[in-house]
């Protein structure tokens, strides 16, 4: 063989390594872009679920604080009807040391009981009563006779508007 014949050999071996070199450097920046883009879409996936855990958890939050602020209103209604009802009991127990006709002890008893107390003339008792939650306003009043028995119960209900 003539070393023409080799050099074009030689450079023809040479300029296909080079081809495949290139082909090879090609394919894998392509498989770098692929994984590149895979990994955005990833990310983005990641992201939205993030935002949405993030308002999950606000709204999580805000549930609870609205719960929290029920639940203290609730506390703070029981804590005014506690002290009307020892208001209510005091007020009836200073009835019954003035009046000659009932016995303080007896009558302390029969409130305790929820019994109707007083001496003579209208024995009936009228009871009037208001809650208020977050979202409505009650009243509330019945009239019960000399026996005990309600005689008439009314009760009202309204929506608390939005201020």
């Amino acid at each position: 063989m003539s070393a023409g014949v080799i050099v074009a050999i030689v450079v023809g071996v040479l300029l296909l390594l080079a081809l495949l070199a290139l082909l090879a450097s090609r394919g894998r920046q392509r498989r770098r872009d692929t994984k590149r883009h895979e990994a955005r879409e990833i990310r983005r996936e990641a992201e939205v679920s993030r935002a949405q855990a993030d308002r999950t958890q606000a709204e999580a939050e805000e549930r609870a604080a609205r719960a929290r602020r029920e639940e203290a209103s609730a506390r703070e209604q029981g804590t005014v009807a506690e002290a009307r009802q020892r208001e209510a009991r005091d007020r009836h127990m200073e009835a019954a040391k003035l009046d000659p006709d009932v016995d303080e002890k007896e009558a302390a008893e029969r409130y305790d009981r929820g019994e109707v107390i007083g001496g003579g003339g209208d024995a009936s008792v009228e009871h009037h009563e208001r809650t208020e939650t977050a979202s409505e306003e009650r009243e509330r009043h019945y009239v019960r006779d000399e026996d005990g028995n309600v005689v008439r119960d009314e009760e009202l209900n309204e929506p608390r508007t939005q201020r």
